[in-house]
């Protein structure tokens, strides 16, 4: 899998470039996960940006499980 990531985008197969995609999911999960115990830290001066960070990372999620879905995975 390692490979299929880090190989050039069009010599991807299909199925790699699905698995890279799952993959891709997954990694902005574990970053919102970060953001949110960042977040409970309560530090005033970074919950306005850490919380814009959470929806950038949501969007870009979506819009990933969207691409995944249109290569049919």
């Amino acid at each position: 899998m390692r490979n299929a990531v880090l190989q050039l985008q069009e010599l991807r197969t299909e199925t790699e470039r699905r698995q890279v995609l799952r993959i891709a999911v997954r990694q902005l999960e574990r970053a919102d996960l970060y953001l949110a115990a960042v977040c409970a830290l309560e530090i005033p001066e970074a919950e306005v940006a850490i919380e814009a960070l959470r929806d950038d990372v949501e969007e870009l999620r979506r819009q990933l499980v969207d691409a995944r879905a249109r290569l049919g995975g």
